[in-house]
């Protein structure tokens, strides 16, 4: 089956080109795609060449991870089902994970349509939500992931270290567990996005001192500290401020730096999290917490580009030439696979 796609071709390089999908089987759905929203961290980490696996950094020894579709999440609607896919109808609106590819150093990618997706990987959009909405569920359910784990009561201080997407939403599943949230970041533009309750704070990096703000905000001590950007001296800086028995989740990749000295822990019996990935479980949760309102997603979107101009939409994420949050793919046209 012939298709279109964002494809990385060498680092720093991406392509809109067409590309061949395998002929759908009986558990696969066929989806002309609407949106797909990008992930800055995790694609951008891919095209520039540093990552071989999701959460493994590339080593000297690996082959260079091209050509590549980058990508895992999109939302379109039903073209094809399989005699073994459910009873999905065409026509219907759906969100998506990671669809096959042919002839690419991956098997499987995300911004291609149409897109040749296994049942499994494949979600309903409640009646009543925006398709805009869910296109970035997969990031979404990251920060889900990342704010669920370990003991979090109303009141308790959570502090997130990043202002990206993840960092966001890690922000509002806190607040959804009834914590108090102190967002930090280095871009104000960002920060701006975060709409802070007057028990919340936000901190810019360079303007404040995070945890000496902390350590004012909740002289109690901070309960949860959730890693989404940066390096392990930032996380261990909040070491101080932490209350015993408190937790640590960390979601950014680190690369070849990422060692964590568990004995540093032990001082206050600090329990350190690893998420990573989605479940079909996790994104059910995620995805009823945003159809509930918990969750906002549209409100982190700045950039949106035709599917076409995705070497222009990674260029931008890439190159910051100018500030940047979500960037989302936009497939219109017969060129785009829609019909």
């Amino acid at each position: 089956m012939q298709a279109f796609g964002a494809v990385a071709v060498a680092p720093w390089r991406v392509e809109f080109r067409e590309v061949s999908a395998p002929e759908p089987g009986p558990e696969d759905l066929v989806l002309d795609l609407i949106h797909s929203w990008i992930s800055n961290g995790t694609e951008g980490s891919f095209v520039r060449g540093e990552r071989i696996a999701g959460d493994t950094p590339l080593a000297g020894s690996d082959p260079a991870p091209f050509p590549l579709i980058t990508g895992y999440q999109k939302v379109g609607r039903v073209r094809e089902t399989g005699s073994a896919a459910g009873d999905f109808r065409p026509g219907e609106v759906v969100f998506a994970t990671v669809s096959r590819v042919n002839g690419m150093f991956f098997p499987t990618g995300g911004h291609v349509s149409p897109a040749v997706t296994h049942v499994s990987q494949i979600w309903r959009v409640p009646d009543g939500l925006d398709p805009l909405a869910v296109s970035g569920l997969v990031l979404t359910q990251v920060g889900w992931n990342t704010a669920m784990r370990g003991q979090v009561g109303p009141g308790d201080a959570a502090v997130v270290l990043g202002d990206g997407m993840v960092g966001h939403w890690v922000a509002q599943t806190l607040r959804s567990r009834g914590a108090r949230v102190m967002l930090v970041g280095k871009h104000p533009y960002r920060l701006e996005r975060f709409c802070k309750r007057p028990e919340d704070r936000v901190v810019c990096l360079g303007e404040s001192d995070p945890v000496a703000v902390a350590r004012d905000w909740a002289p109690e001590g901070v309960q949860f500290l959730a890693h989404t950007m940066g390096s392990v001296e930032a996380i261990e800086a909040f070491y101080p401020v932490m209350r015993r028995f408190s937790h640590i989740s960390s979601a950014g990749f680190l690369g070849h730096g990422g060692g964590i000295d568990i004995q540093k822990l032990r001082a206050r019996e600090m329990t350190l999290h690893a998420p990573a990935g989605w479940t079909r479980e996790r994104m059910d949760a995620t995805l009823d917490l945003l159809a509930r309102g918990g969750l906002e997603t549209i409100p982190l979107i700045t950039h949106r580009f035709p599917a076409d101009e995705a070497a222009e939409a990674f260029d931008l994420i890439l190159n910051r030439r100018e500030p940047v949050l979500g960037v989302v793919l936009d497939w219109t046209g017969k060129e785009s696979g829609e019909q």
